[in-house]
């Protein structure tokens, strides 16, 4: 980052009271993920005695001799009768350091769709590898997969270190596998650690079984790990998500603009510009629930009052006026299809970007990518669901976009499908 740039100072972050940290899982079938889970929600002490007690009697009725946490979050009736999950799992739990989200997605290759919705506003990804089996060909999908999406962070989890007797041997080996593997890929922040999920080693406790490894514990890393970097805190984009006029009294010409920043750092006082009109104003006030603030920054929620009288909408984007995104009609993107029906040629779908709609259709499919071996394949067109693509895009109006490396707010969209409402595509702007 540039070392002139504005950076957010604590303060402005005190009405929050605790960070949030999103975090996604994945794995190949059977590696342990929802066991990791419930060993950190049952260590961290983050579950209610009933599910405890419901998860022990689940466990019973299976013949199982110990309580199986894994059932703490397969919480599909498909999922715990198979013993595998299927869907997206959200599971929210905190420490007295930071809150957490956990995505818990699926691990077989016809849910890839599930992995890129859960990962998709995840600040890191906990990769699963079996100690018995290394790196396998799911492992390197999802490392492929959370690559693509840009997550910042990727705690790789040796698990099941207790069925290969705490060797490290081993655990080097899969790590130098690993690294030669990650070599290709553009991930900025990797981390190892051997656990053992079902005995509790390395999760939230340290193991006693490993003293070769010096490193953090799980919940330890996840507690520390630095996120707030992972924003943009350069290119400033707000996107107007509502005009709030109360028509009070006391705020009889209150005129604020509330939405969720994107990017970059605002004060008041800021010069900014108004899209797509291109109206330019000052900012007036940066005002919370909890009244004024002197600054704002990424992922805040606020309301932002400007000095001049400007007709905002939703779907318009507040942005520094030496600093604005380029207004685009033909994008390129790399989409992940998500539907069970391919797309329809000239079919129109809306886009939604930020907090503006429009119609949109595929213009051109550039190619596939398999998600394997990351070879592109410009032959074979035909997109099904779960096919990651590169396309054209072509909208109705132009897209207030940056590039989604350089920004996973503004750089993201949707289509949604508009006889069914169902949401067809994600897509990252290239």
């Amino acid at each position: 980052m540039n070392s002139n740039s504005q950076q957010p100072t604590a303060n402005a972050n005190s009405y929050l009271d605790m960070e949030l940290l999103r975090f996604t899982t994945a794995g190949s079938v059977d590696d342990g993920k929802s066991t990791l889970i419930g060993r950190l929600l049952f260590d961290s002490k983050s579950i209610f005695e009933d599910q405890m007690e419901q998860v022990k009697q689940s466990s019973e009725r299976k013949g199982l001799e110990a309580t199986d946490l894994a059932l703490l979050t397969d919480g599909l009736k498909d999922e715990r009768e198979q013993g595998i999950t299927i869907d997206v799992a959200y599971r929210y739990f905190a420490t007295p350091k930071r809150k957490f989200i956990i995505a818990d997605t699926p691990g077989h290759i016809q849910y890839t769709r599930n992995m890129v919705t859960g990962a998709s506003t995840a600040n890191v990804a906990l990769i699963l590898i079996d100690a018995r089996n290394g790196v396998v060909d799911q492992t390197c999908r999802h490392s492929i997969i959370a690559s693509l999406l840009q997550i910042p962070h990727v705690v790789v989890c040796i698990n099941k270190m207790d069925l290969v007797d705490y060797d490290k041997a081993t655990y080097d080996r899969i790590v130098s596998e690993y690294e030669k593997f990650a070599a290709k890929l553009d991930v900025k922040d990797v981390r190892f650690i051997p656990i053992s999920a079902l005995k509790g080693d390395n999760v939230v406790n340290r193991s006693e079984h490993m003293p070769w490894f010096e490193g953090s514990t799980l919940l330890y890393t996840l507690e520390n790990i630095h996120i707030g970097s992972d924003y943009n805190h350069i290119d400033c984009r707000f996107p107007v998500q509502t005009v709030i006029r109360p028509k009070s009294d006391k705020f009889h010409d209150y005129r604020g603009y509330a939405g969720r920043i994107a990017g970059g750092v605002f004060k008041p006082g800021d010069e900014v510009t108004v899209l797509p009109s291109g109206f330019s104003s000052k900012i007036k006030s940066i005002d919370t629930f909890n009244g004024e603030i002197d600054e704002a920054f990424a992922p805040m929620s606020v309301t932002i009052t400007l000095e001049d009288d400007i007709d905002i909408g939703r779907g318009d984007m507040i942005v520094r006026t030496n600093n604005q995104p380029e207004p685009k009609q033909d994008i390129e993107v790399m989409m992940c299809w998500l539907n069970q029906k391919g797309p329809m040629p000239r079919t129109k779908y809306t886009l939604r970007h930020t907090s503006a709609d429009m119609k949109a259709m595929i213009k051109e499919v550039r190619y596939k990518l398999d998600i394997n071996t990351l070879h592109r394949n410009e032959e074979d067109k035909e997109i099904k669901m779960n096919d990651i693509c590169r396309v054209q895009l072509r909208t109705t109006k132009p897209v207030l976009a940056d590039s989604y490396r350089k920004n996973r707010q503004t750089g993201s969209l949707i289509l949604v499908d508009e006889a069914t409402n169902e949401t067809v595509a994600a897509g990252m702007i290239i």
